[in-house]
């Protein structure tokens, strides 16, 4: 069944964040009222792009209680599931386009106590994550082509949160939705309509001018 939030899940993508002070900008987003903090982990290999690693997670944990969502934008991603535990992830999502064996991964991230997510590129059919739909925390879906920030929302991602809302109240299933890439106030109400369970968003929150504005913004568009 749908995860009924009320209002809809804000999750910053620290990607967006001043770099030059993320100790300030977690312990901000967290004060504005953010409820999970997303973090890109990016190799350069799956994405071309690289950001943060395990240390800067492991420091950031120590001064931020938000849940930590770690997407892991690696390849070979199996080597990187328990570093990113230990340094401190409640949640880790693995991309379905980068592993083969999908759904033992997925089994061994909640064997270590946290919550595991799968995520499609925007070139990627529902039909490939179907299958595992039954073990999943959440689901990610790409709204953009991963790599960088600021790029404008792909419309078909509409669909795609329409495709697994109906699979998980079909289903009787209980995981969130989540969508991530040019998410804005504009569109929000659209996602939400379709399904949509938690907004990450970059810009929307990092490069406004007061977080708790654009928090609110964004939860009750």
């Amino acid at each position: 069944m749908k995860n009924l939030k009320t209002p809809v899940l804000i999750a910053p993508s620290l990607m967006a964040a001043n770099m030059l002070c993320l100790k300030n900008e977690v312990q901000a987003i967290e004060a504005a009222g953010a409820d999970w903090l997303h973090l890109d982990i990016m190799d350069g290999h799956f994405v071309p792009n690289l950001t943060f690693g395990p240390d800067i997670i492991r420091q950031l944990r120590t001064v931020c209680s938000l849940p930590f969502d770690v997407h892991l934008m690696v390849e070979p991603v199996e080597l990187c599931i328990d570093l990113y535990h230990k340094a401190g992830a409640d949640h880790i999502t693995i991309h379905a386009e980068a592993i083969r064996d999908l759904r033992h991964y997925l089994d061994v991230i909640k064997k270590l106590g946290c919550k595991a997510g799968v995520s499609i590129n925007p070139g990627t059919s529902v039909d490939a994550i179907l299958s595992v739909l039954d073990l999943v925390d959440l689901v990610l879906i790409m709204s953009v082509n991963p790599g960088f920030y600021g790029q404008s929302f792909i419309p078909s991602s509409l669909d795609k949160i329409v495709t697994l809302a109906e699979a998980r109240k079909e289903r009787n299933l209980n995981f969130y939705i989540c969508v991530d890439g040019g998410v804005n106030p504009g569109n929000a109400p659209g996602l939400i309509s379709a399904g949509a369970d938690v907004l990450v968003a970059g810009n929307s929150v990092f490069k406004q001018p007061d977080y708790s504005v654009a928090i609110q913004k964004l939860k009750h568009s």
